[in-house]
């Protein structure tokens, strides 16, 4: 085929050409780029294929392609990898490039020297087509790898308030403006890609989020709510989020520590799952703090350990904001036994509920019940209250 491959030759210029043109109207990829790139580079390798299709004309025996054709065709797809050049963008170009070498080769070849020089063609692509998409598949893995990688040291440099401007020049994210920092807990441990893909979802973007201290920043004012509520959909369970807001980068380190806290102290309480802030807290973030305080409030419901409906009683009845009706259509009992109830409560404790800073003490009592754990492991041995007579009923 050697009259042939002169002729196809003398045809390249044109080839590449059209091959460009067509390739920047067709795949939106090319369109976009600079007019420069696309007759630089875009050209150039357009024109190293023709070459391999050159040589496998001009040699009729053997294979389409000899090892280093294909060495080289792995070479040029790992750089538009790394060029980030979309695998769709790669294949497109392959295949308008077969479409106007067959055309020509119409327009060119004999008779009698177009059959093979098709074979030849159906060949070339056979062989390119599955190295070019396993080298563009594997230099793309390692590039999300090494995305993630990066990613992932410019969120512990946010969490911990170490310096990050060139993590994030190299992860190419803009760190500017506010950020909700949300700390996740979940009753078991989902798939992380699953979590990632419904965060990038419900943001439009890719989410900044340590999946083992399961932490992430959000932009701006985000839908924390909202988007806890589409997580729990995503992936099947409950969640609990605390979220606190940082201004500017530099605070993001402080607002996920107070994120974490809330979180824990949520998770203490045995809060039901949702999103929960500073504020929806505020009493109980300040009893948590440690010290004997917490301890000594905690043993005032001491005398109720032998009781546990009295204490069921009294939680539900401060959960119901001392709404008597309320706590007893809960408990499903009538009112003269809840106030007796009651009675029993202030009795063993001394405290009165009637009197509003007796109630107010009571309610902090519970909380800090809740924080400091059983009186056995408390160590408040020598507070508790007496427990007075045995009740019946």
């Amino acid at each position: 085929m050697s009259d042939l491959h002169a002729r196809m030759a003398a045809r390249v210029g044109d080839l590449t050409a059209v091959v460009v043109a067509r390739c920047a109207a067709e795949a939106p990829f090319y369109g976009a780029l600079p007019r420069a790139t696309l007759q630089g580079e875009v050209a150039r390798s357009i024109a190293a294929v023709h070459a391999l299709l050159l040589r496998a004309l001009r040699d009729g025996g053997g294979g389409p392609m000899g090892p280093g054709d294909l060495t080289r065709l792995i070479e040029w797809s790992a750089r538009r990898a790394e060029e980030r050049v979309p695998l769709e963008a790669v294949i497109a170009a392959y295949l308008i490039g077969a479409e106007v070498w067959w055309q020509t080769l119409t327009e060119v070849a004999e008779p009698g020297e177009l059959a093979g020089a098709g074979g030849k063609l159906l060949a070339c692509l056979h062989a390119a087509l599955p190295a070019v998409v396993l080298a563009h598949q594997n230099a793309q893995e390692d590039l999300h790898s090494e995305d993630k990688r990066v990613r992932r040291a410019l969120l512990g440099a946010l969490l911990a308030g170490r310096p990050y401007e060139e993590l994030a020049g190299v992860a190419r994210v803009a760190v500017v403006g506010e950020y909700e920092v949300v700390a996740f807990a979940f009753e078991s441990d989902p798939p992380s890609r699953l979590v990632q893909s419904s965060l990038d979802a419900f943001t439009g973007i890719p989410v900044l989020m340590d999946h083992v201290a399961r932490i992430a920043l959000l932009p701006g004012r985000s839908d924390v709510p909202g988007l806890v509520a589409r997580l729990e959909k995503d992936v099947g369970q409950p969640v609990r989020a605390a979220a606190a807001r940082s201004s500017v980068p530099a605070a993001i380190s402080s607002a996920a520590q107070e994120a974490g806290r809330v979180l824990d102290l949520v998770r203490r309480l045995g809060r039901p799952p949702g999103c929960y802030r500073l504020d929806d807290v505020l009493l109980e973030h300040q009893l948590a703090r440690p010290g004997d305080g917490l301890v000594r409030l905690a043993a005032k419901l001491d005398p109720l350990e032998e009781h546990p409906y009295l204490l069921e009683t009294l939680r539900v009845f401060v959960e119901r904001g001392l709404n008597r009706r309320q706590t007893a259509l809960e408990l499903c009992v009538h009112r003269n036994t809840l106030d007796y109830r009651l009675q029993r409560v202030s009795a063993l404790t001394g405290l009165d509920l009637a009197v509003p800073a007796q109630a107010r003490l009571i309610q902090a009592a519970l909380v800090a019940r809740d924080l400091a754990g059983p009186a056995d492991h408390r160590g408040a041995t020598g507070w508790q209250g007496s427990a007075g007579a045995a009740e019946s009923g």
